[in-house]
């Protein structure tokens, strides 16, 4: 395990203080663990947290263990997690501490979270909403690598437009059985279902086109890249 020292800058936070004030409905932030493991950075992200919460008096961040109501609720599978809910319920997932470059990805999903409208293109998102079938996109990513936050916003957006997906943040070094489950030798690695998988962060057009394709869907051609 590859140890990570969390620290904030206060100009970074005054910047954080400054987005939220775009910030519309409330949003809650359910921090998830099991006790009963150990985990390295659960105190940190959970500062990270109650950081950010204290920024803006439209976030609260509630703390639930693995036997929790919420976690079987929510269909949470490992720990520890984060999940994000705002204007709606969605399933915007973050497993594994925010730390690096992920802590902007956090950031900005909060604000998407809180007004219910990501930017998305309109040709895209229409067809995302209409995903009929559960998608689960898993990102693995490391917390020095600065194209994952790309691919993850990708995975949280299509979450925000669809409650039918789930956009998975994993950190590659915490949840290393996993990483090496999938083959992750460079990040940001994407899976999709357990189907499709691919390297690199794409346009949301790409991201798309590899969900049809996990689904068995036919590819509209303007989405081909």
């Amino acid at each position: 395990m590859v140890l990570l020292v969390i620290e904030i800058e206060e100009s970074t936070l005054k910047e954080v203080k400054k987005l939220f004030e775009k910030l519309e409905e409330k949003v809650t932030i359910f921090f998830f663990r099991n006790p009963e493991e150990e985990c390295v950075y659960c105190e940190d992200t959970l500062q990270i947290l109650k950081t950010i919460a204290g920024l803006s008096d439209k976030i609260t961040v509630i703390e639930k263990d693995h036997t929790s109501e919420e976690a079987k609720k929510y269909n949470i599978p490992m720990y520890p997690a984060i999940l994000i809910h705002g204007k709606d319920k969605y399933n915007i997932r973050f497993f594994g501490i925010p730390a690096g470059y992920e802590f902007g990805a956090l950031v900005e999903d909060i604000v998407d979270a809180s007004t219910g409208h990501p930017k998305v293109d309109p040709r895209v998102a229409e067809i995302v909403k209409n995903i009929d079938q559960p998608v689960r996109i898993m990102v693995f990513v490391t917390p020095t690598c600065p194209y994952c936050p790309i691919a993850v916003r990708a995975s949280h957006r299509f979450a925000i437009l669809n409650k039918n997906i789930y956009g998975d943040m994993i950190e590659a070094l915490e949840f290393n059985k996993l990483a090496d489950k999938y083959g992750v030798f460079a990040v940001p690695k994407i899976v999709i279902n357990d189907k499709v998988e691919f390297e690199g962060a794409m346009p949301d057009s790409f991201l798309l086109s590899k969900i049809l394709e996990a689904l068995g869907r036919k590819i509209p051609e303007d989405l081909v890249v």
